[in-house]
């Protein structure tokens, strides 16, 4: 496993930080594209990762960061993870509100995905090349509004990509995260109660932690994963079971 190249978008914070540590600690050569140079830069320094602001809902910023990956690390890319994503409330909006939040929510989960699978495509190792593509308990929920519409897309996305990249030995999976802390994914936002509420319906008791996410997304980027393809592994405590 010593020395294959991993994308990893979103990676400054919460699970794509965990991903991109957990990767680095098995000997990847990984590289982490964001939004905040700030934060990108911070996190790359503490885990000795490379490093590359990118907008990743944006073509030609997802083209020029899959080339400067592929310059600086490669020839070649192994594994990457699609994490980049976030929420939006639709709450009551009027339509023209509605139709901002719901774009900018599937871009970042579902059009984010795709552009990064499309652009690293012909750089993928074949065989051995691995997608992981995070989604989550709310596609299976129903509860998420725009959210839940974009990360139910990411596992068809997954499907898809799975059925055509499968015969040149290349796999492509998904992680379905429930209820995980230490990420900012409310922003604050969740209150005493809501926490409470969550962890009340959750068998195991507790919220997860990203580093449970990242061992799952390490697991399916690696060589001991070549026969497991298609899937959506969901992490969430009990909370929800898969199909």
């Amino acid at each position: 496993m010593d020395g294959r190249v991993a994308v990893v978008t979103g990676g400054g914070t919460g699970i794509g930080r965990a991903v991109a540590a957990t990767l680095v600690a098995r000997g990847d050569r990984v590289a982490i594209l964001g939004r905040r140079p700030e934060v990108l830069e911070a996190t790359a320094g503490e885990l000795g990762c490379a490093w590359r602001q990118a907008d990743v809902t944006v073509r030609e910023q997802v083209r020029a960061a899959v080339d400067w990956v592929v310059a600086e690390l490669g020839p070649g890319i192994d594994v990457l993870v699609n994490n980049a994503g976030g929420i939006g409330a639709l709450d009551d909006a009027p339509l023209e509100e509605a139709e901002r939040v719901w774009d900018e929510v599937v871009d970042g989960n579902l059009k984010s995905a795709f552009l990064m699978a499309w652009a690293t495509l012909p750089h993928l190792r074949r065989p051995g090349g691995r997608i992981v593509n995070v989604s989550s308990v709310a596609a299976y929920s129903g509860r998420g509004g725009a959210y839940t519409a974009a990360k139910a897309g990411v596992a068809g996305l997954t499907y898809w990509l799975a059925l055509d990249l499968g015969p040149e030995g290349v796999t492509v999976n998904a992680v379905a995260p429930g209820f995980i802390e230490d990420t900012g994914f409310f922003g604050g936002g969740l209150t005493p109660e809501g926490r409470q509420s969550r962890v009340g319906q959750i068998p195991a008791g507790r919220p997860g932690r990203p580093g449970e996410i990242a061992a799952a997304v390490a697991y399916l980027a690696s060589p001991g994963a070549a026969y497991v393809n298609g899937e959506v592994h969901h992490v969430n405590g009990g909370w929800l079971f898969g199909r």
